[in-house]
């Protein structure tokens, strides 16, 4: 619901502009500072009637100001935002702290006064003054073209003090013009005049505005700009533009704050822990000898070879995964050597034959252990033998249920499979203990792996070198694999034969190269001889004989080169900011290896604080050649002092 002033007249609404006469607009209007004289019967009527509208809004009360149109108009203007004077209004008190405020937080204004502001037509020129019409006529003229800057300055001053103390009523305000002309001598003694009622906000105690000093509408000016607004009403005028000002203050505010932060970042640069060093080799692999190795492999299926130390050799054939056969049995004897290790010739705990080992002893088209008997008890050494010389089956999963406690072979399988993905042998999966089954497969790749474990037990490689042994209570075994007797110091490991699997072995020689002997390892599967085949019994005598060719090749070509010599720089020690120490070897390194053979070289630290290893001849790490637990290695030392960071590498540095 709008709000209403005592008279009745709503606030917010726009303020109608009066009606004038034309005699207002006439040319012969007096100027501004000639509109004084006495005041007419209408201005004393109409004064008469704001005293007894004041009379009914007691203590408030009406006054008439006498303002030109056009100064009207600009304080309507001044005024044309009517919720914004309210809350200047209703923060005006007269100190007593009472602005009215209603409950929904908007200001109220307290009307006080009802002002009359009468704009009167130019008086009727007197007799005596016809004369001077010329001389008003030009003086209103000079009035017009150059209002004085007094004027202007006094005009616009009071006409923004009267805004934050006055807000206008819309509804109240009235355009009282006279409806009609006086004729004949009253209309030249009263000329026509417009009023208009402009209701304006008093707040107690504030001072009331002068009636504003009649101007031209060429004196209003635009509204100021805060500065100057300020200025108006402080009488403090706007500190002069500084252009310079803004920037030397923003100097004076960061700069320490600047100089403070560079400090604290060269401070932290200078005592934060240096970057751990490293040892980085100038080469990645060693080329054995000259020329190449030409390896005989064979026409069809699939082998490896490789020099335990120094690495692989070559392959052949399509790496997948094929049966086993018997080969499988060195997975066997390698789980239960790893759960009851036993030193060369040790009988090792004893094991006490059950019945099912006695009866699988009577199966055909198998090779098996026969002649067992129930209750019989043999060291491990000696069941070993019966499970790799002859290749016993029944043996294998009497050493399974052993192993495990259990009346089955299942749980010895599972440590088998558990074993082959410790080794990194990924393409292999175990069945069986023994290998007859065909679900017991693997590659060429995945055996060297495992031979290259097992022959680390001097049990395991005492056993597998053996051509024949003696059992007590069984009597001579024989080995299936014929190459250790045929001259080229095979010493092992393990045949296989059957239907599904051809001729698989896996197999171990030796070579003295520069007074040591190296160990040489293979595997060559999937060897299918022509024609029926019963057992794999022929493709048994043909793995054999192309694994001899191999075995002899290697042999023969397996020589002795010097990796690196005594001096020889093998790398460098990084600091991490740049600056990079050499490195060299401290002895000679001799590897063997077939010629044209790629050995990997690796530099790796010694462990400890590197960074404190400074000097010339300080040992920083070892250069290794080859691969595996068996591959070569030289220390590797410090050429000469290992430089500092610089105080300018250590400020500048980002990691």
């Amino acid at each position: 619901m709008a709000d209403r002033t005592p008279d009745g007249d709503v606030l917010g609404q726009d303020i109608p502009r009066a009606e004038s006469s034309d005699a207002e607009h006439g040319p012969d209007r007096e100027p501004a500072d000639k509109a004084d004289g006495p005041p007419s019967p209408r201005r004393v009527a109409k004064a008469e009637r704001s005293e007894e509208s004041a009379d009914i809004n007691a203590p408030e009360q009406r006054d008439e100001i006498d303002v030109p149109t056009r100064v009207l108009t600009g304080l309507k203007n001044a005024a044309a935002d009517p919720a914004t004077l309210e809350d200047e209004a209703a923060d005006a008190d007269d100190g007593t702290g009472k602005a009215a405020r209603p409950d929904d937080g908007r200001p109220r204004t307290s009307w006080g006064k009802t002002l009359t502001l009468r704009t009167q037509p130019p008086a009727a020129t007197p007799p005596e003054a016809e004369a001077d019409d010329t001389t008003a006529d030009q003086d209103e003229k000079d009035a017009n073209s150059e209002p004085p800057a007094q004027a202007r300055d006094a005009a616009s001053a009071k006409a923004a003090a009267a805004v934050p103390t006055a807000v206008t009523s819309p509804e109240s305000t009235r355009a009282e013009a006279s409806g009609t002309r006086e004729t004949g001598e009253d209309a030249a003694a009263a000329p026509a005049e417009a009023t208009q009622v402009l209701r304006v906000a008093v707040f107690p105690g504030a001072e009331q505005p002068a009636a504003p000093a009649a101007s031209r509408v060429d004196d209003v000016r635009p509204a100021a700009a805060p500065l100057d607004m300020l200025a108006q009403h402080t009488d403090t005028p706007p500190p002069p533009p500084a252009p310079g000002r803004t920037p030397l203050r923003g100097v004076k505010i960061w700069a320490p704050l600047v100089a403070l932060l560079a400090l604290a970042l060269v401070v932290v640069q200078l005592v934060r822990p240096l970057p751990a060093p490293t040892i980085v080799a100038d080469s990645s692999s060693f080329t054995v000898g000259e020329g190449t190795f030409s390896m005989p492999w064979p026409a069809e299926g699939q082998a490896a070879a490789m020099v335990v130390g120094s690495g692989t050799i070559g392959t052949f054939g399509e790496q997948k995964p094929v049966p086993t056969a018997s080969v499988a049995k060195i997975m066997t004897a390698y789980v239960v050597l790893r759960d009851h290790p036993i030193k060369r010739n040790e009988p090792g705990p004893r094991i006490t034959i059950d019945a099912r080992t006695v009866e699988e002893g009577k199966a055909k088209d198998e090779s098996r252990i026969e002649g067992l008997r129930a209750g019989q008890t043999f060291g491990l050494q000696d069941m070993l033998r019966m499970l790799m010389i002859p290749s016993g089956n029944n043996v294998a999963r009497m050493l399974a249920r052993w192993n495990t406690g259990t009346e089955d072979t299942s749980a010895f399988v599972r440590k088998m499979n558990e074993a082959a993905r410790s080794l990194g042998m990924k393409n292999t999966t175990y069945t069986d203990p023994s290998g007859l089954d065909k679900g017991t497969v693997s590659t060429a790749v995945d055996q060297l792996k495992l031979a290259e474990a097992v022959m680390k037990y001097e049990s395991f490689r005492a056993v597998v070198a053996l051509p024949s042994a003696d059992i007590p209570g069984v009597g001579r075994i024989y080995n299936n694999n014929q190459l250790l007797t045929g001259g080229l110091s095979v010493r092992g490991i393990k045949t296989g034969s059957n239907t599904p699997a051809g001729g698989t072995l896996s197999w171990a020689a030796y070579k003295t190269v520069d007074g040591e002997d190296r160990l040489i390892l293979g595997t060559m599967m999937d060897q299918h001889a022509p024609g029926p085949d019963l057992n794999g019994g022929d493709s048994l005598v043909l793995v054999q004989d192309n694994t001899k060719k191999v075995i002899k090749a290697v042999r023969d070509a397996l020589t002795s080169a010097t990796a690196v010599r005594a001096g020889g720089v093998v790398g460098y020690v990084d600091d991490g900011l740049g600056g990079r120490a050499p490195v060299v070897a401290t002895r000679d390194l001799k590897v063997a290896g077939v010629p044209g053979q790629q050995l990997k070289l690796t530099l790796r630290g010694t462990g400890g604080d590197l960074g404190a290893r400074t000097k010339a001849g300080d040992v920083v790490g070892e250069l290794v050649v080859g691969s595996g637990t068996q591959a070569r290695s030289v220390p590797v030392a410090l050429r000469s002092d290992r430089p500092q960071p610089s105080f300018w590498t250590k400020l500048t540095r980002l990691g």
